[in-house]
């Protein structure tokens, strides 16, 4: 495996991102990687994002977009951006995971977080809550589902990865006294997994409220989530200060730390890089196992 070389932006540059990429790339020297930025440093003030601050924080994203596309990077790792702020300037993507998948190609994709106990991926991700049954779909969950227990396989070094795939009602819709979704969609999904994926484990539907408790007390090794804050509730509460938020189905990885600008702390010296140096681990380890068909 050559040296791998990983590209980093610097986010919406009013917020944290060059203060925690800074200190991430201090603790990162003597890794063997080549750490490549996708723009300058320019004159912002700390905690006051401005058009010049989300022009160059989408630039930053164009250039990480095509070196990535053109193989001059082997992944990426990103600041956060103010997607308020990015919008004024042009940027029509609910998120930089969708920006990403636009960019690179990629209709097979998925947002994945992954921290020290926890490891989910999203079923839906940036939606109205009131849309998430409607766009639950069993073919989705199939599609992440693939994705997620490849990338497990392939970072964890488990050839067996165990999935829980998670039910979208309180106690899985009680047999459809409040909801169907768990026999409609998604334990057609688990046995569609189960029935293609035989190098991978998959149970479900799990009732919500128990399974995360399950996962970070090691009994899976990721999960599938129908909804956004579902999955990120309790991968914050438990993960906060390292949780990693990777694009799955990429051809090349992106990796990004899992907060936000946080613009009112910005210059103040009180920002954790923690999240920003795993998210540089992690770009590494996934540099080193790229994207391969599955078997």
């Amino acid at each position: 495996m050559h040296r791998p070389i990983i590209g980093y932006t610097l986010g919406d540059q009013a917020g944290i991102g060059p203060e925690i990429m800074r200190a991430a790339l201090a603790a990162m020297a003597g890794k063997q990687a080549e750490f490549r930025p996708m723009g300058p440093a320019i004159n912002a003030t700390p905690g006051c994002p401005t058009r010049e601050t989300a022009q160059a924080a989408l630039e930053q994203l164009e250039n990480a977009a095509a070196a990535l596309k053109e193989g001059r990077i082997d992944a990426v790792v990103t600041a956060p951006v103010c997607k308020e702020n990015l919008h004024s300037v042009g940027f029509h993507f609910p998120g930089q995971t969708e920006f990403f998948a636009d960019r690179l190609g990629a209709s097979d994709f998925a947002m994945c977080l992954t921290g020290q106990r926890l490891t989910v991926a999203l079923g839906t991700i940036h939606t109205a809550l009131a849309d998430v049954p409607r766009l639950l779909t069993t073919a989705g969950l199939v599609r992440i589902g693939t994705l997620l227990a490849d990338f497990v396989r392939r970072t964890s070094g488990k050839p067996t990865p165990h999935i829980a795939v998670a039910g979208l009602n309180p106690h899985n819709g009680e047999n459809g006294a409040f909801g169907d979704e768990e026999a409609r969609i998604i334990a057609p999904a688990v046995q569609q997994l189960s029935a293609t994926l035989p190098w991978a484990r998959f149970t479900g539907p799990c009732v919500p409220e128990c399974v995360y408790r399950d996962a970070a007390l090691g009994h899976f090794d990721a999960i599938l989530a129908p909804y956004h804050d579902q999955a990120l509730i309790p991968l914050k509460l438990l993960d906060f200060d390292n949780a990693v938020n990777v694009t799955l189905g990429l051809p090349r990885y992106r990796t990004s730390p899992d907060h936000g600008t946080a613009f009112g702390i910005a210059g103040k010296g009180l920002a954790n890089p923690s999240s920003t140096i795993r998210a540089f681990q992690l770009a590494i380890t996934c540099a080193k196992n790229p994207c391969l068909p599955f078997p």
